[in-house]
């Protein structure tokens, strides 16, 4: 299978797919969740690291006014393009494009970091954490959830994506799903030096489309487009096919049921 290009345009619209389909299904209520546990305050700085089009950051930013700031940082400029363009015009966010392995503030600059579904991404783990340490006033919070195990749609996806593509096709699923013992978190966060360290599990109810219709919003809204726009016709109606069928069983009403185990962070400095 021939290696995917990532231009600047399909670096955009991924990320609006992402915005349109995704956060509405998805990432709100998993951003909403986040922001309830951190438990903001008017005056606090937050940072959103891994902030994606900022679903985060913008339930953050009234949370934390007045006197407070917010910055939503991201190492990829298609979601921090949609995520200027998505904030409402009253709402004031800092955007700024870097990974969260390198942060591009002095130390102590916040009060409450926050990070969803992101740290299972990052390329340095330990790295970002000891970040977020350096970064946040004595007495600072850290607040970052990731999800897993795999939901049955998507374990049925990673299966169908292998069976027709190839099992490296799967990956990126299987990545989303790739950190969640509460055990590591735990050490993550120990190891990064931060002493008060707690981990919570729940599950959060999702909202979720007709299979077919999840299938592609999903798709769409990741680096799976690609991989998947690299076959032809005949192959997405086979791959779309078999997904709703095997997914029949979890949609009784016609729409996908079910939710999202979250694993949450929760560590002070």
């Amino acid at each position: 299978m021939p290696k995917p290009t990532f231009d600047s345009e399909f670096v955009k619209r991924t990320a609006e797919n992402y915005e349109r389909y995704f956060v509405p299904s998805i990432g709100a209520p998993v951003a909403a969740d986040l922001v309830k546990t951190a438990d903001l305050r008017p005056g606090e700085r937050v940072l959103d690291a891994a902030c994606g089009t900022g679903a985060v950051a913008k339930l953050a930013a009234p949370r934390v006014a007045p006197g407070g700031a917010v910055t939503g940082l991201d190492p990829n400029p298609g979601m921090l393009a949609v995520a200027r363009e998505s904030t409402p015009a009253d709402v004031s966010i800092d955007w700024r494009e870097a990974p969260a392995e390198d942060l591009p503030f002095p130390d102590q600059s916040f009060d409450v970091v926050l990070c969803g579904m992101g740290l299972q991404f990052f390329s340095d783990r330990d790295a970002g954490l000891r970040e977020f340490h350096r970064v946040l006033a004595a007495g600072g919070r850290l607040v970052a959830n990731v999800p897993g195990p795999t939901p049955p749609p998507l374990e049925i996806l990673a299966k169908i994506l292998a069976r027709h593509m190839g099992p490296e096709s799967a990956s990126f699923v299987h990545a989303v799903f790739s950190l969640h013992d509460p055990e590591d978190l735990r050490n993550l966060g120990r190891h990064a030096g931060f002493e008060d360290v707690a981990v919570r599990s729940a599950v959060i109810s999702l909202a979720l489309p007709p299979p077919a219709e999840f299938l592609w919003q999903y798709v769409r809204s990741t680096p799976l487009a690609a991989a998947v726009g690299a076959i032809d016709e005949a192959g997405r109606t086979a791959l779309e096919n078999e997904f709703v069928e095997e997914c029949r069983a979890l949609a009784p009403t016609g729409k996908l049921a079910g939710g999202v185990k979250m694993t949450t962070l929760l560590a002070r400095k």
